[in-house]
């Protein structure tokens, strides 16, 4: 199942150099220092993504860069990439990271922010000097409305915008017509070590070529996770709900539980976080909520008893949002322990509706018995595989692509929806891309994918017919 000791990758991430084109924008007058310019690359009205791209257009090269503006009061920031960021009330500085402070004659480089509150960016300094160059003091120009950045799809075509609500009806997820569906896309690796390689950019991959329906963001609640600093990992979970929106994904919030296995350990601490996460997005059509990971250690009673006190907190702000509940075990339906199985399950379900039950699986680990449970659970319940693999259940060791297709055959033909696991560089060869590939910034293309992300990938693009 979900794998324990992971290594930590310090957070860095890419440079790019292309400036986004919606919002407001900071005007260069000069040409002979560096210039910053500002855009709001998507704005959701209680929020925005925010870059800055710094362009030396110079004959000589910058060798650092340190930008600070402020912010008007009610406007805050909860995340950012591709800098290092310090801040003091209002007044909030950026300074390159080790591999992106040098920029050539002509060259740039961009950094990025979530604005959580509608201010915009004022006063901006690029090494102590107006971000417009010279010491003119910048300008601004009126908001354009040309389209998202490069790689993200129209919003026509997005599979939110071809679905829109999701509920469930009977044992099938299905849009906002009654049509059955399945979502196809890929969960982050815990976020407290990998957030580095779910960034804009690579988002827009995830959208634009990897054709991806859904984003599992898995946020840990131990292992160096939200127990640890809620405030931090519920912004972050907020920014990464608008980075999937603004990109016509599904969000599946995932309170990624393991270790203490029993959720009730937890049932303050997800109270807490459900609450507002609900609250937030009550508005947007494509939030679903996992509200237990891998339950394991516990009977199924303990598990219902505890989605039966989570759930009713969503309902009471989000009423119409998917809810999906994990299952014994590891959320192996019962089959990694004695938990509870399909039958428990079924003779004693969760209290009420739009609610879909967990099952995770690693193709190289978990054979015939769990399939079988699988298939047999399709006739009896209301699935969604929120997490699986194609190695052994710590998501490592060699690829099993013909146990997997074998579960990928069932779920396509049984419109069960699937999430793979995991969109990172870990060294495991379960995570998609190669080592440092984070680091770089290079995820476009198929040149850094392991080949279970090439895999993975290529099941993903292949979309079902909504």
């Amino acid at each position: 199942m979900t794998r324990i000791g992971r290594s930590v990758l310090a957070a860095g991430l890419v440079a790019a150099t292309a400036v986004a084109s919606w919002g407001v924008t900071v005007v260069a007058h000069a040409a002979t220092t560096p210039t910053a310019t500002f855009s709001r690359v998507a704005d959701w009205g209680s929020g925005y993504e925010g870059r800055y791209t710094i362009t030396n257009g110079g004959s000589s090269t910058v060798g650092s860069w340190r930008l600070e503006f402020d912010l008007p009061a009610g406007t805050t920031i909860g995340s950012s990439w591709d800098a290092l960021l310090t801040s003091a009330g209002q007044h909030h500085t950026f300074t390159n990271q080790s591999w992106n402070g040098t920029i050539a004659p002509g060259a740039s480089v961009t950094f990025g922010f979530i604005g959580n509150g509608s201010g915009t960016p004022s006063g901006c300094l690029l090494n102590g000097q107006p971000c417009g160059g010279g010491t003119t003091p910048p300008t601004t120009t009126p908001p354009t409305t040309t389209p998202p950045p490069t790689g993200t799809p129209p919003p026509a075509t997005t599979p939110v915008a071809a679905n829109g609500q999701l509920r469930v009806c009977g044992r099938q997820l299905c849009n906002r017509n009654g049509k059955p569906i399945q979502l196809r896309g890929m969960s982050t690796h815990g976020l407290q070590w990998y957030a580095n390689c779910a960034t804009p950019g690579s988002l827009d991959v995830l959208a634009g070529e990897w054709h991806a329906d859904v984003l599992r963001i898995s946020m840990y609640v131990q292992e160096g996770g939200y127990e640890t600093d809620p405030r931090r990992f519920t912004d972050l979970v907020h920014s990464y709900i608008e980075l999937a929106t603004a990109r016509g994904m599904y969000a599946i919030v995932d309170w990624h539980m393991l270790s203490p296995g029993d959720p009730t350990y937890n049932l303050t601490r997800a109270k807490t976080f459900f609450a507002e996460i609900a609250d937030r997005h009550r508005d947007k059509t494509n939030v679903l909520y996992e509200i237990a990971n891998e339950p394991n250690g516990v009977s199924w009673g303990t598990i219902r008893s505890y989605a039966e006190q989570v759930i009713p907190v969503i309902r009471a702000r989000d009423p119409e949002a998917v809810v999906l509940v994990g299952t014994p075990d590891w959320s192996s339906l019962g089959v990694s322990g004695s938990g509870g199985g399909v039958d428990t399950i079924v003779a004693n379900p969760v209290a009420g509706g739009n609610l879909l039950y967990v099952f995770h699986f690693y193709a190289a680990s978990h054979g015939d018995a769990y399939y079988d449970t699988f298939a047999r659970a399709a006739d009896l319940l209301p699935l969604f595989v929120t997490e699986f693999g194609t190695q052994d259940y710590s998501g490592d060791g060699a690829n099993d692509f013909t146990m997997a297709q074998r579960y990928l055959d069932l779920m396509a033909a049984r419109k069960i929806s699937w999430v793979n696991w995991n969109f990172s560089d870990d060294f495991r060869s379960g995570a998609v891309f190669t080592t440092g590939t984070c680091g770089s910034g290079q995820f476009s293309g198929t040149g850094r994918l392991k080949p279970a992300g090439s895999w993975v990938r290529d099941r993903i693009r292949t979309a079902d017919d909504f």
